[in-house]
């Protein structure tokens, strides 16, 4: 029997790409959500009016990656700063819907006209 080890998810991490732009890894869920707010909150302060957040290559979330993009929706609020998330996995896309807060990753923290 050769069964290879369960692999737990190495930590989330944030990309910047530039101009307001990042891609997040790994799973977004109780055991990464803290440690990428806190390193997310100066790269996103430093990253000007619009933020653009790629979650492709999130495998999997839940109720805490949900709380974090609804906490990134609160930070970007209060700096004045639009927020879009591209990408969104469907597991927290998922809770979102049943917590019917769908509306405000679908609105993606755009000021509305």
């Amino acid at each position: 029997m050769n069964a290879k080890p369960a692999q737990t998810p190495g930590p989330a991490r944030l990309e910047a790409l530039g101009n307001g732009r990042f891609k997040v890894y790994g799973a977004l869920d109780a055991d990464t959500a803290t440690d990428l707010l806190k390193r997310s909150e100066a790269a996103f302060k430093e990253a000007g009016a619009s933020l653009e957040i790629d979650l492709a290559n999130v495998p999997e979330g839940d109720s805490a990656g949900l709380a974090l993009l609804i906490e990134w929706l609160r930070l970007a609020k209060q700096r004045q700063q639009t927020i879009h998330f591209k990408n969104v996995p469907p597991q927290i896309a998922a809770l979102a819907r049943i917590s019917e807060v769908d509306n405000l990753l679908n609105g993606n923290g755009a000021a509305h006209a």
